[in-house]
């Protein structure tokens, strides 16, 4: 089955006046249709980037320098400006980190939907627009009067309901989530993640879901990809990652998990995640790592693939590749 999402060696760099920061370097991705990934990390790896790449959203002083993203056979990186805002929302989604901010004040929530339909079906009649954005609607437990009211008279939780209701107006191919429970509490959360799950399973859309919440993660995707200083480390199942982690880096996160086994403990990841204006030689967590060897100072470990679909980037299992 051909991949519905394929990144290959997509690369992002912010010139600064410090210097050239590297926020994305060399990603390769692949993700079928239906299927949820959790994209995770410490704050800094790239994970957001990596996302407005994919949406091509990236602002100066970003670029992106290299690579492709394919989505259902076209490569958005390929495309006219024109052509990749019509791509927005009807081939590729993307539900913003802060709901609190990202709707418009001063409009009604139905005049910002009508105004994504029309931007990409201007035919269709303003009835069938309104019709389809209160479907919308109530397909993320909103009831019909959300559509004329304004972003001040809703919750958090609504306000994230109502982002991801614009998000699969046009039922695109791909919705990235980037962080959609932050600042949400915890009955909120599950409210949202439900949502998410539901509607994604309703029209088949595959989803990137962006986030620090590793309990999350376990209930609600399918596979996770482990990011550091801009390059993946390893993508795996989710029970894979939680019961066996290869990756060193991959393992220090799970182990700094609370469990019941040693309560009141806390594990945490020895240093710092390394400025991407000064990214270390060869495998850049190797001044973190308990099990570095010589060749992780000089040599960037390649992805490999392992038991079937497990990909690993790190120097301990060349041999097993």
């Amino acid at each position: 089955m051909t991949p519905i999402l394929q990144i290959r060696d997509l690369q992002v760099s912010y010139y600064t006046d410090l210097g050239r920061a590297t926020a994305l370097n060399k990603v390769n991705l692949d993700l079928n249709s239906g299927e949820k990934l959790g994209l995770v990390g410490e704050s800094g790896s790239g994970k957001s980037t990596m996302a407005l790449a994919m949406m091509r959203m990236i602002k100066p002083p970003g670029r992106i320098e290299g690579g492709s993203v394919t989505v259902g056979g076209v490569d958005l990186m390929q495309l006219s400006d024109e052509e990749m805002r019509m791509s927005r929302l009807s081939r590729i989604a993307y539900i913003p980190q802060g709901a609190m901010n990202s709707l418009n004040p001063v409009m009604r929530i139905g005049a910002q939907m009508i105004d994504a339909v029309r931007a990409h079906v201007p035919d269709m009649s303003k009835e069938e627009m309104t019709e389809r954005c209160m479907q919308s609607l109530e397909s993320v437990d909103l009831k019909r009067n959300v559509f004329s009211m304004y972003a001040h008279e809703l919750s958090g939780g609504m306000k994230q309901r109502v982002c991801i209701a614009i998000g699969i107006l046009l039922k695109p191919q791909v919705i990235i989530a980037d962080e959609p429970t932050s600042a949400l509490d915890v009955v909120t959360q599950r409210q949202v993640m439900e949502t998410i799950d539901r509607v994604q399973k309703e029209i088949g859309t595959a989803v990137i879901l962006i986030g620090h919440d590793m309990g999350l993660m376990a209930q609600f995707v399918d596979k996770v990809a482990v990011m550091y200083a801009g390059r993946l480390t390893e993508v795996s199942t989710v029970r894979d990652m939680f019961t066996n982690p290869m990756h060193p880096y991959a393992q220090a996160l799970i182990k700094s998990l609370p469990n019941l086994s040693n309560k009141g403990v806390f594990q945490g990841i020895p240093g710092l995640a390394p400025s991407l204006l000064r990214i270390p030689s060869g495998c850049a967590f190797h001044p973190r790592c308990e099990k570095a060897m010589d060749i992780c100072k000089t040599d960037v470990p390649a992805v490999e693939r392992y038991d079937g679909d497990r990909l690993v980037a790190c120097h301990l299992y060349a041999e097993r590749a």
